[in-house]
């Protein structure tokens, strides 16, 4: 049996403490509280504040990392849950990605990726599309939906 990991990274637009960031920064327990209570969550990287703002990856990128028991519990979170109010207002706070910012893959039940597997799977879907080593939305999600919410490349 196997769990889902992703991987979602960004540039923030200004630095964290900017007011410019506010309304990103300030409903982060918020959303990482209703991540952690929904059906399906497994795991997510996370510092002694509780979010993951600090870490970063590649080119100074802010990253999202976690598992997943399925890519239905990780849809519904991301898309039926406040957190797509916040998804959908990512121009606010994230420069605009000019190749493949997410990455989903399998993992064993109870490993929990580190940010250097998640950096290689990442870099393995950019040169390669999809595989079964590293894959998207796409490849997981309804189409039909999936053609409603896509908002920029690689997605």
């Amino acid at each position: 049996m196997t769990h889902l990991a992703e991987l979602n990274i960004g540039k923030f637009k200004y630095p964290t403490d900017d007011p410019r960031m506010a309304g990103f920064m300030n409903n982060l327990d918020l959303v990482n509280a209703v991540a952690e209570r929904s059906l399906g969550f497994v795991w997510r990287l996370k510092d002694e504040t509780n979010n993951a703002t600090n870490f970063r990856i590649g080119d100074d990128m802010a990253l999202n990392l976690s598992v997943w028991e399925s890519a239905k519990s990780l849809e519904n979170f991301v898309f039926n849950t406040i957190h797509e109010k916040f998804y959908r207002r990512k121009e606010l706070w994230f420069e605009a990605a000019e190749e493949r910012h997410f990455v989903l893959w399998n993992v064993p039940v109870g490993h929990r990726p580190s940010v250097d597997e998640a950096w290689d799977k990442l870099q393995d879907y950019q040169r390669n599309g999809p595989t079964e080593r590293a894959f998207g939305w796409a490849e997981v999600m309804n189409a039909v939906r999936m053609r409603s919410v896509r908002c920029s490349v690689g997605s």
